[in-house]
């Protein structure tokens, strides 16, 4: 699947879901060190233990951020 991200600087992420694992998650854009540890750390994971860690979290002032973006990429595919 192909996100479209909303107020952060990645302009996409692509992701699976495997057997309910998230797997092969790329950021498009974004801060390149951060994305990449965001994306082996789920690699893996749960997807609902996924969303119920990385959803919310802020970056700075904005009201979202790569993980919270990836959250709601990954609450999309699996239709909450």
């Amino acid at each position: 699947m192909e996100y479209r991200t909303h107020g952060v600087c990645s302009q996409a992420i692509k992701f699976d879901i495997v057997d309910n694992k998230v797997t092969g998650v790329q950021f498009i854009g974004g801060c390149s060190g951060n994305t990449q540890g965001i994306a082996r750390l789920v690699e893996g994971m749960d997807v609902n233990e996924a969303i119920a860690r990385m959803e919310g979290i802020h970056c700075g002032p904005r009201p979202t951020s790569c993980p919270d973006q990836l959250a709601h990429a990954l609450k999309q595919a699996i239709g909450k």
